[in-house]
């Protein structure tokens, strides 16, 4: 009796009745982080908003545990309109943008958030601004008659939007009402250019762009309604404002200081105000000099190394037992970056420096030291 093996059974792709020929004419860039249950939505909601035109959208996200990628992969299964980038290893909203922008070959590109927060249907007006040479960059605007900012959850949200559109306007080249905003369009040709000038930090690209162009830009704004967020969770907080105060200090340098270095400089000020204020309230209570100076500069260096891990090395960030062993490291390294700083305070007061002079010079090698080592061996990049 002969046995005749099975042949596997190969499945054939199924023929399209219309072949893909060429780049479509728009890319609408989603940087996205924990956004599954936005992806269909917000497909169909591009589908509506841009009936008639040649676009696709390049979903970029950044290793999401909820599983955002997978959904957009079963999308682009049956929708060539629909492409995925995942990241592995790094995080950040610019970083995300930038990607999805540069594996783009399209005329025209768009940046939106994946909340379904922005007013998707302004996107045909602000393509056709581009398209008549009206202006360079085409920002959806909160802040302009017709616009309206009410989908921030909460008072404190709003705030900060506030605050960073009034520090952004300061710097800001050309008259915008919305620095701030992350819905905006512009020529592709224009942001290959700009692309290896700009910073790649924080959550707020737009500004980096303005300010990095290699040329003035003309931007114009359209009135843009900013929903409620319906699903998932808004990225805005605090640290955001921090990392585009380190975007806007590296604008104000020039870029010769890293701005990793600028955002490690800020988190090490923030510890000194919480040295101080912990030693002045373990003095109040009662406790010696030696004892709340100890106390003070533990408490510090562990708010510190929270900001740092959090907010400084965001893309980088340490988690369970590599963030112990990591603290560990942190300690041992401003312990040894103290003693540097007093060493080398020392020695500019015995060459005759006064004392503010000397304090300085030592916390300058204090905080050169740490960023180094702390870059190094802690935070090193994979």
């Amino acid at each position: 009796m002969s046995v005749v093996a099975s042949r596997p059974t190969v499945r054939t792709p199924v023929q399209a009745s219309v072949t893909r020929i060429g780049t479509p004419d728009i890319t609408v860039v989603v940087p996205c982080y924990r956004e599954a249950a936005n992806v269909r939505p917000l497909v169909e909601a591009l589908t509506q908003a841009l009936t008639g035109r040649d676009w696709e959208v390049v979903f970029v996200d950044d290793n999401s545990p909820d599983g955002t990628i997978e959904v957009v992969r079963q999308l682009a299964q049956t929708n060539w309109r629909v492409r995925g980038i995942s990241r592995i290893g790094r995080r950040g909203l610019s970083t995300a943008v930038i990607e999805g922008a540069l594996s783009s070959s399209a005329p025209y590109i768009a940046v939106m958030d994946g909340d379904l927060q922005h007013d998707e249907s302004r996107l045909g007006t602000m393509i056709d601004k581009l398209a008549a040479g009206e202006c360079d960059i085409v920002v959806g605007s909160r802040h302009v008659e017709g616009g309206d900012n009410s989908g921030l959850a909460n008072a404190w949200r709003h705030a900060l939007s506030d605050g960073g559109i009034r520090l952004a306007q300061m710097m800001m080249p050309v008259k915008l009402s919305d620095p701030m905003s992350g819905f905006f369009a512009l020529r592709r040709d224009l942001f290959v250019k700009t692309a290896p000038r700009l910073s790649g930090a924080g959550f707020k690209i737009l500004m980096d762009l303005i300010l990095s162009a290699p040329g003035p830009v003309r931007v114009e704004e359209v009135p843009c309604v900013f929903r409620p967020r319906l699903a998932g969770e808004s990225k805005l907080d605090f640290l955001v404002l921090l990392q585009f105060l380190a975007l806007i200090l590296d604008k104000l340098f020039r870029g010769w200081l890293p701005i990793r270095f600028i955002a490690f400089a800020l988190v090490g000020a923030v510890g000194v105000v919480v040295n101080i204020l912990v030693m002045e309230a373990l003095r109040l209570g009662g406790v010696g000099f030696g004892g709340a100076q100890s106390v003070g500069t533990i408490v510090a260096m562990l708010t510190n190394f929270w900001l740092d891990n959090t907010f400084t090395y965001r893309d980088r960030r340490l988690k369970g037992a590599r963030m112990w062993g990591g603290l560990i490291v942190f300690l041992l390294v401003c312990s040894i970056g103290a003693w540097a700083n007093i060493g080398v305070a020392t020695l500019f007061l015995g060459t005759g420096e006064d004392w503010s002079s000397a304090s300085a010079a030592g916390a300058v090698i204090g905080v050169v030291w740490n960023y180094a080592v702390s870059s190094t061996l802690i935070w090193r990049s994979k």
